[in-house]
């Protein structure tokens, strides 16, 4: 019996101390996980980015099917016509631009019969990348083959896209690696595509055989729709320098329609798009080789030039030279500009070498 108050080992303790796992090897007590404790700041982070990631990937699947969808709807719609001569390739890449003038479109009834090339252009990216715009007045006198002298949009009336291909060819010196035609009454369409244009003109028109009607006193700068544009571009006899005016208009036209069909507002906005391709390729018609590619490139080349400066006309000699038998013609200088066309293709022309006249 224990004696003098003195307890046996563990009398009157509570017993055996039940297993806390919060205690650790040492005894110690570990505290509880909160039931709510947020996430590490790292974790919470990334989901936002999760989320942009997902959606910006969602936006190029789309705008990539997007570009995809126009490109097939363009190289599917566009028009199509055996042009190019097969002469052996030249250096750089040669566009032959061409608006033909058939009344038949109903845009103009000027009792002209038949088709000419009322416009012809002569874009070309040299070697060296330089990029220039020659618009040839259709009335040059040239060689054309199998025909003798001759005004240039003859050459388009005797045997259509193929000799005037190779008419250009022999004037210039290069092969032609694209061909682009246009139906005059198309650039109405195509400035109805893109919402209109601004255009410029510094005196009074009142044009009956082109439909032009100017008032400067509504300003020299005017915004215009495609029926005016296609007029603005068409209208030469009530320029005091003919055809030399109307190449200045017809190349401003083209280059308002190209800066808005590559600005944001086209770009964003499909329904334009789709204005833009439904109206081209109606109205384009290019070489059998052709692609959406070389269009694009095309109208890059074409940007270049003009914010270089480097277009215009070859330098003429007289705007009034009679050969016999065709009336009235453009002489270009040394017949035909050899020195301008040696520049062209070697990339080196300048500001200066374009629109000069000496009678």
């Amino acid at each position: 019996m224990p004696t003098g108050g003195a307890r046996a080992a563990g009398a009157g303790s509570p017993g055996p101390v039940p297993h806390d796992p919060r205690r650790g090897q040492a005894g110690g007590v570990e505290p509880l996980p909160q039931p709510h404790a947020p996430a590490p700041s790292g974790r919470r982070r990334r989901r936002p980015l999760r989320w942009v990631a997902a959606v910006l990937v969602l936006l190029l699947v789309l705008v990539g099917g997007r570009l995809l969808w126009l490109y097939h709807d363009v190289n599917s719609n566009l028009q199509r016509v055996d042009a190019l001569s097969g002469a052996a390739d030249t250096p750089g890449e040669t566009w032959l631009i061409v608006g033909s003038d058939s009344r038949s479109d109903g845009a103009v009834a000027d009792g002209t019969e038949g088709s000419r090339s009322d416009t012809i252009m002569l874009l070309h990216k040299a070697e060296n990348g330089q990029a220039s715009l020659t618009s040839i007045p259709r009335d040059t006198y040239v060689e054309i083959p199998d025909y003798g002298g001759e005004k240039i949009n003859a050459a388009y009336s005797y045997g259509g896209p193929q000799l005037l291909v190779r008419t250009v060819e022999a004037l210039s010196g290069l092969t032609m690696d694209h061909y682009v035609e246009v139906g005059m009454g198309g650039v109405s369409q195509m400035v109805d595509a893109v919402g209109g244009i601004n255009v410029c003109l510094d005196y009074d028109v009142d044009d009956a055989d082109s439909g032009l009607v100017w008032d400067t006193s509504q300003g020299t700068c005017q915004d215009v729709d495609g029926a005016k544009a296609l007029a603005y571009a068409r209208m030469r006899k009530s320029d005091p320098t003919g055809d030399i005016g109307r190449g200045l208009r017809q190349r401003a036209v083209i280059s308002a329609v190209v800066s808005k069909a590559v600005s944001p507002a086209t770009l964003i906005n499909p329904w334009r798009q789709n204005a833009l391709v439904d109206a081209g390729t109606q109205v384009l018609t290019v070489d059998e080789d052709s692609a959406m590619i070389d269009l694009g490139q095309m109208v890059l080349a074409f940007r270049s030039a003009s914010g270089a400066g480097l277009s215009g006309a070859p330098p003429i000699e007289s705007l009034d030279y009679e050969p016999g038998g065709i009336g009235a013609a453009v002489l270009l200088v040394d017949t035909t500009a050899p020195d301008f066309f040696a520049k062209l293709r070697e990339g080196t022309l300048t500001e200066s070498d374009f629109n000069q006249t000496s009678s």
